[in-house]
């Protein structure tokens, strides 16, 4: 991921880039604050005045001129005015120039402040010659301070704002991130120790950068972990408890198998053992089946499949087994339907459908199958017209191992409608169990239609 569409990444130079404004803004304010008030060492006009009239007395405009130079580094121009004309040049604005011979004229002491941060002083002063001189002299500050202290004092004060911003935005940068980060590894030290239940939770999911979507990426992982080994968790209690039975019995068997007293009754016990035997086997396969689908279907497994054909296919292998209690098989269907999955799961989804309803339906009665579609799926009905169920256990259908109160009618393990309902999930549809009208059971699975392949 490139880091110019990174939320954090934004947020940080943001961040950065308020922190130098900020400290420009205030160290400029600050520094000519410091500069107009806190300096002790104001400009005495008059003196300076005389100084220059003394300079230019002793050494004449030569030594103005030096004069001149040494106070500009020091922060103001300045130089002496006989009858309205400068001793030597001086750089002067123009809004100055318009108004100086008018100040000259009035022949006193002043000193102007015409806008913020520009003092302009003219002050009289009488030579030795008697003559009446008058000193002109321009400074930002009212104070005397030279342009690389005031340099100085700006960059320090930069600095020392930079990074006191810099420590302050850092600090908040800091603790936002660290927030949920900490939040984030407490909850994963806590699903280390076996707690499947810890989340990150809002801790974790108050921003809106890459920080709150590993949060909630997090929590969406831990709940479908916690799923998963609960659901683990519930099938093994159950399937330890299923296989007692059939264990008993087979050990109550080989038992009567040892005490036999005729190689006739031992082969009739073994023979019921293998039986035994052959149930165990059917259960445990079963059972990874059902494990294995907890999973999902990976991308590549995926072909387009026509449930109509695949449901005729479905009825022509479970024949034999109807036959044999004389029920019929009955498919209605209309156009094909086409979805995307596993040919080998969704025929084990329909083979457990249609032999469930075999299993329930009184010897003579039909099994009705039905494709049609609604909206955007593939509904397919399996009816049968045995028993049905009560109310309170239709929602129990699905549930790995659960066998209703009509259990007894018919032998099996509880797992064929669990697994017919991981393999609709793990194809992006569903299952339902219904009353059927007119008595007996319907069962529904839905698919989502496969999206229609453009002719090349």
């Amino acid at each position: 991921m490139s880091p110019f569409k990174s939320s954090l990444y934004w947020r940080l130079l943001v961040s950065f880039c308020a922190v130098n404004l900020l400290a420009l803004l205030f160290g400029g304010f600050l520094t000519q604050r410091f500069i107009e008030y806190g300096t002790a060492v104001e400009i005495n006009w008059a003196s300076l005045a005389q100084s220059a009239n003394e300079v230019y007395e002793n050494g004449g405009t030569g030594a103005l001129a030096v004069w001149s130079q040494q106070q500009r580094r020091e922060g103001i121009d300045a130089t002496l005015y006989e009858n309205g004309e400068a001793l030597t040049p001086m750089r002067t604005p123009a809004w100055v120039r318009g108004s100086l011979q008018n100040w000259l004229d009035e022949k006193r002491d002043m000193v102007l402040q015409p806008w913020p941060n520009i003092y302009v002083a003219v002050q009289q002063v009488n030579g030795s010659d008697g003559r009446v001189r008058q000193l002109v002299a321009l400074s930002r500050t009212h104070s005397r301070m030279r342009p690389q202290t005031r340099t100085t004092i700006f960059l320090a004060s930069q600095a020392v704002l930079s990074l006191l911003f810099i420590g302050l935005v850092g600090w908040w940068v800091a603790r936002s991130v660290a927030r949920p980060v900490e939040a984030i590894r407490q909850a994963t030290r806590r699903m280390a120790s076996g707690e499947l239940s810890a989340r990150v939770g809002r801790e974790g999911q108050r921003a809106h950068d890459e920080l709150a979507q590993l949060a909630r990426d997090f929590d969406a992982m831990a709940e479908r972990i916690e799923a998963l080994v609960t659901h683990d968790r519930s099938v093994l209690q159950d399937l330890s408890h299923e296989l007692r039975s059939p264990l008993a019995r087979l050990h109550l068997i080989l038992d009567l198998a040892q005490r036999s007293d005729s190689a006739e009754d031992a082969a009739r016990y073994f023979r019921q053992a293998e039986q035994e035997i052959g149930r165990l086997d059917h259960m445990t396969g079963e059972m990874l089946a059902l494990s294995r689908l907890e999973g999902g279907i990976p991308g590549e497994n995926r072909e387009r499949i026509d449930v109509v054909s695949l449901l005729h296919d479905c009825i022509q292998r479970a024949n034999v087994e109807a036959q044999a209690r004389r029920i019929a098989l009955s498919l209605v269907s209309s156009a094909p339907l086409m979805v995307s999955g596993s040919v080998l799961l969704l025929e084990r989804a329909f083979d457990n459908l249609i032999a469930n309803a075999i299993k329930f339906s009184p010897e003579g009665s039909p099994v009705e199958l039905a494709v049609r579609q609604v909206d955007d799926r593939a509904c397919c009905i399996v009816r049968d017209h045995g028993p049905g169920v009560p109310d309170a256990e239709l929602s129990s259908l699905f549930r790995p191992l659960f066998r209703g109160s009509n259990a007894s009618r018919a032998e099996g393990h509880g797992l064929g409608l669990a697994i017919a309902q991981r393999v609709a999930r793990a194809h992006g549809g569903d299952i339902e169990a219904r009353h059927a009208e007119g008595g007996g059971l319907q069962v529904e699975l839905t698919l989502p239609l496969a999206p229609a392949v453009m002719a090349g």
